[in-house]
Formats: structure tokens, sequence, C-alpha cells
């Protein structure tokens, strides 16, 4: 397939994974943004593991997410979660090469991090003392909820994707 397909292909792929981000996280936005954040767009981070290609479309669609939030926390959040996400993103393709399942691990603790971090400067009234303990706890907030959306939704996903011949090899064509 020659370079232009290829491009094609790639920007499909990534506005197809961006949109589907999006809508997988504004309409239950009262769960998706906050210290617990249940983002049922999160199962989609094992999407790497199989391909380099749905790195952009990830980070696109955590950033449309967190612009169009209804309860914006302004650029820290915008330009921090899709960082975030870009920086798990790469680090789950690379883990993913060597074992897929160790590839899921990336989003849970680089959200915990930096997500985590930034969230109680955020959250927290003016008058309100930011401890280390406050960010520790919202650190341990954000990792969990991303955890239990990445094992109970994106990990059978991409048990679903690896037994499917049909679904593994379209899954892998983004590249």
């Amino acid at each position: 397939m020659n370079d232009s397909k290829k491009r094609i292909r790639l920007i499909v792929y990534s506005g197809v994974i961006a949109a589907l981000y999006v809508v997988l996280t504004l309409p239950i936005a009262q769960f998706a943004f906050g210290p617990v954040q249940f983002r049922l767009a999160e199962s989609l981070t094992i999407l790497p593991v199989f391909a380099f290609g749905y790195i952009p479309g990830l980070s696109l669609g955590c950033f449309l997410a967190n612009l169009l939030n209804p309860s914006n926390l302004g650029p820290v959040d915008i330009i921090g979660g899709t960082a975030a996400t870009l920086i798990a993103g790469f680090l789950s393709r690379i883990l993913g090469k060597k074992n897929k399942f160790l590839g899921i691990i990336p989003p849970i603790l680089v959200n915990g991090l930096i997500v985590g971090g930034y969230l109680p400067f955020l959250l927290l009234d003016k008058d309100s003392e930011i401890t280390a303990a406050a960010v520790g706890i919202s650190m341990a907030e954000v990792a969990v909820s991303e955890a239990i959306v990445v094992i109970a939704i994106g990990l059978p996903l991409m048990f679903i994707i690896m037994k499917t011949p049909a679904l593994k090899s379209l899954i892998e064509r983004v590249n």
C-alpha cells in the first residue's frame, strides 16, 4: 500500500477513535470528570497495544472531551489530560509489543500520576490547603477508577480482539 493510502487510513481511524472517545465520555460527563473518573472511553486505551496508529485518535478524543466538558476545568486539564493520554499511548505501545497485557498498565499509572496530580489544584476551594496527602489521594482515586474501566471493559475487549481473527486483522490495519 502506498504512503498516501496509509496516511488516509490513519486519518480515518484517528477520526473514528476520537469521535468514539467523545461519544463514550460526554453523555456520562457527571461520572467521567472529577477525582473519580469512570470514562468508558478509557477502555479504548488498549488499542495502542495492537497498533501505533491509535495513539493520535485517543489523544484527539481526550482533548475534545476535556475541551467540551460541561464543567470545563480549563487549559491545565485540557492539555494535561491530553498529554497523559499521549504518554500512556506511547508506553502502552512499547510494553504491548513485549506483552499485550502489560500494555494496560500505562493508562492506569500515567493518568493516576498526571491527572490525579493536578486535579486537587483545579477542584479544591481557593481557601483549602492542598497537602501532599490530598494529592496522593487524588492520584489513587484516578488510578483506581482508570483501572476499573481498563480491566473491566478494556481487558475483555482485548481478549475479544485477540480471539477474533477478522477483528484482529481489522484493528491491526491502522498502521
